[in-house]
C-alpha cells in the first residue's frame, strides 16, 4: 500500500504564514504545533531528535522546501506539521536558496522504515514544479492542507 499523507497531517498542523523569520523560530513553532498533539508524549526530547538530527546536516533540500525531523521513543504516531513563512527564510538549503516551506516529520524512534517512506513522499510529492508553486502560493492553511491532502497528492 503507498504512503498516504493524509495519514499523517491534520489540519491543526498547518499554519499560514508562520510567524517565525529564521530557521530556528519556524522549526520551534512547528515543534510546538506537534508538541500540542496527544502524539507527543515527551516534548523535550523531541525537539532535541530535531535539533539533534539539524545539526547533522541542513534538512534544507532544495526548491523552497526544508524537511526538519526526529525521531524518537517520545512520539506515539507519525505526524506531520507544515508551515509557510511570510517571506523566504535563510535555511543553509544545500542549493543555497532561502526556504518557502517548512515540513516537520515527527516519527517513533521504533518506525524507521515508515518514516523514510514519509520522507519520500513529501519530497516526491514536491518535486512537481507545479504542485510546489501551488503549496507556496498558498493563502491560508485550509488551502495549504487541502493541497497536500488532496486526491492528486494521495497518488503521487
Amino acid at each position: 500500500m503507498a504512503f498516504d499523507l493524509r495519514q499523517i497531517i491534520r489540519p491543526e498542523l498547518v499554519k499560514v504564514p508562520l510567524d517565525g523569520t529564521t530557521k530556528r523560530e519556524t522549526i520551534d513553532e512547528l515543534c510546538d504545533l506537534v508538541c500540542a498533539t496527544d502524539a507527543i508524549t515527551d516534548p523535550e526530547n523531541f525537539r532535541r531528535a530535531v535539533w539533534d538530527r539539524e545539526g547533522q546536516r541542513s534538512t534544507g533540500i532544495g526548491e523552497g522546501l526544508a524537511i526538519p525531523h526526529g525521531k524518537c521513543p517520545g512520539v506515539r504516531e507519525i505526524l506531520m506539521a507544515v508551515g509557510l513563512p511570510k517571506d523566504p527564510i535563510e535555511f543553509d538549503a544545500i542549493d543555497g536558496r532561502p526556504v518557502r516551506m517548512v515540513v516537520l516529520l515527527a516519527s517513533p524512534a521504533s518506525r524507521i522504515a515508515d518514516h523514510i517512506q514519509a520522507l519520500g513522499r513529501i519530497s516526491k510529492a514536491m518535486a512537481d514544479p507545479t504542485t510546489r508553486e501551488r503549496a507556496y502560493s498558498a493563502t491560508s492553511a485550509e488551502q495549504l492542507y487541502e493541497l497536500l491532502t488532496g486526491a492528486e497528492m494521495a497518488s503521487k
